[in-house]
């Protein structure tokens, strides 16, 4: 069982992983299948049935393979990046 304490944090990275997915999905001059694997993990992560760990791990497993995409823009890589390092830390 996760503590309370885990689970805020938990939460609390999840809502920064949404708000750096947020601006990847609204930004023009990313491509347009990379802003819709931004806007596929969005709402993977806001799946209220899961528990925090499997819905990290399902947005993980998303960005994996979009992050193979050739034509993404390298500071869109570091913001996907950043946002796998803060999921990577949420464990059952």
């Amino acid at each position: 069982m996760v503590s309370k304490k885990k689970l805020k944090e938990y939460e609390e990275r999840i809502k920064q992983a949404l708000m750096i997915l947020g601006q990847i999905s609204e930004d023009t001059t990313t491509p347009r299948n990379i802003r819709r694997a931004a806007k596929e993990s969005i709402d993977a992560l806001q799946v209220a049935e899961y528990t925090p760990a499997v819905r990290a791990s399902n947005v993980i497993s998303i960005l994996d393979e979009i992050l193979q995409d050739p034509n993404m823009p390298p500071y869109t890589r570091v913001k996907l990046w950043n946002v796998m390092s803060l999921l990577e830390a949420i464990k059952d």
